[in-house]
């Protein structure tokens, strides 16, 4: 059956449902399956679904419907954080065969015996506790630079997340696979890893199903930048009581390890903090950006925050504001509190309007584009790294130096992939930067 059927795939959220998505795609490959894009006829497609806002969950039926409109006998197969949350909401949607929890997702095609379409989705779906074993991904061929997973659940009880609930205890690739996985994607020629998972600064827990820690992150930072053919390294998103200065001052004298750092903040206000039942306080906020920008001053920083969480006054979101506009910042990624069922914060007083919500979300999107803005001009003048992305956009291609600031020069496909020194010069007027090469390439004539 399998050897001439077509599957595609489409992934909504996170970098770690990026490098899920990719293994799974191999796993149906090495069964025989041609994957082809997800705006293609196929006989399968799977959707990797997203539940960490309200926006996730609403996308889900226009993707099914843009899947049939292709195939309208198509075999549609839901997996992810949303499936296993609500598989039977899923397992309802108009189309929908299959529906594949935590555990379930990394053995889909042992689940499909044949691809009829079935009246009412088929629901395989573990109970959470039971996902407490560890499976390695990453994803290879879908972007320029690889998400490697090396950590998946949380331990952590954040009053808004329902992350525990759709993944499980927290628990850790063994490093030596992680290791055997960077080695691998480097021999692809992919210039750029980013490390991924649920909470990597946890990882080592869980490792070989133990709870204790058998490796620290600072320990897999040290061993990963010892491996040859990487060019760049970069952490996503961790826990600011979780990055430690050892970590930080590694960074900056590494080998591989850019000088990039994605932090959740969630809130300024150290009573919003509590609420929340996050594990730091703004001091703590405070010394890590503190101790990236003493060692790393051109180091590019991120900041997740949550605006219209139960209780934030005018007073608590003018706290937020103001703090991040004088923080030592690059960027934010605004997120706007949505209720998620059977988490503590849906039960909270105080509850925000829509209305307020949505213009708080402005008004820090807006202090987000002046962040940005006023970060790439201090960076103006300096020498720095590019690798190129693959995508043509409108007659240019763009790129990320090491610090994430993003650059453009007109489209060549010789650059896609490639890694240039180049002297950042001015901000056009879309927020991207121009350059001039401190050593032009020079290409084969096209």
């Amino acid at each position: 059956m399998s050897a001439q059927k077509k599957v595609a795939f489409y992934t909504l959220g996170c970098k770690l449902n990026f490098s899920e998505t990719s293994t799974i795609a191999r796993n149906f490959q090495n069964e025989g399956f041609d994957r082809v894009e997800f705006d293609e006829k196929a006989d399968i497609y799977v959707i990797n679904t997203c539940s960490v806002t309200d926006n996730a969950d609403k996308r889900f039926k226009s993707i099914v419907k843009s899947a049939l409109k292709q195939n309208e006998n198509a075999f549609l197969i839901a997996i992810g954080c949303y499936a296993q949350l609500k598989p039977e909401e899923l397992a309802a949607v108009d189309g929908v065969d299959m529906v594949l929890g935590a555990t379930e997702k990394f053995k889909v095609t042992d689940y499909i015996n044949d691809l009829s379409k079935n009246e009412m989705g088929e629901i395989h779906s573990c109970e959470i506790e039971e996902a407490d074993f560890y499976v390695g991904s990453y994803s290879i061929g879908d972007r320029t630079r690889a998400f490697l997973k090396v950590q998946d659940g949380c331990d952590y009880k954040c009053t808004y997340c329902t992350i525990p609930l759709a993944r499980g205890i927290s628990r850790s690739d063994s490093l030596e696979n992680v290791l055997k996985n960077a080695k691998e994607i480097s021999e692809k020629g992919i210039k750029e890893i980013v490390l991924t998972g649920v909470n990597i600064g946890d990882y080592g827990k869980g490792e070989f199903g133990n709870k204790k820690h058998e490796h620290t992150f600072y320990e897999l930072v040290q061993a990963l930048d010892t491996i040859e053919g990487i060019h760049r390294l970069r952490i996503s998103s961790i826990e600011p009581n979780l990055l430690t200065n050892e970590t930080i001052e590694f960074v900056a004298t590494s080998n591989s390890f850019v000088p990039h750092f994605h932090i959740p903040l969630q809130s300024g206000s150290d009573t919003l903090l509590k609420l929340m039942k996050r594990r730091y306080l703004r001091e703590t906020y405070d010394n890590r950006v503190t101790a990236i920008k003493k060692v790393m001053p051109n180091a590019c920083i991120g900041v997740d925050v949550i605006i219209g969480f139960p209780g934030e006054t005018d007073e608590l979101f003018l706290e937020t504001y103001n703090y991040l506009n004088e923080l030592d910042i690059s960027y934010l990624h605004v997120f706007t509190y949505s209720e998620r069922p059977n988490t503590e914060a849906i039960e909270m007083d105080g509850v925000v309007s829509k209305k307020v919500r949505t213009k708080r979300s402005k008004m820090l999107r807006g202090l987000s584009v002046k962040k940005r803005r006023a970060f790439y001009e201090s960076q103006l003048g300096n020498k720095l790294t590019v690798l190129f992305e693959s995508e043509n956009k409108e007659g240019f291609i763009h790129g990320f130096t090491e610090n994430y600031v993003k650059v453009k020069t007109p489209w060549n496909p010789e650059l896609v992939n490639t890694l240039h020194h180049i002297k950042l010069k001015e901000i056009d007027d879309d927020g991207i930067v121009r350059f001039e090469w401190i050593n032009q390439p020079t290409f084969v004539s096209i």
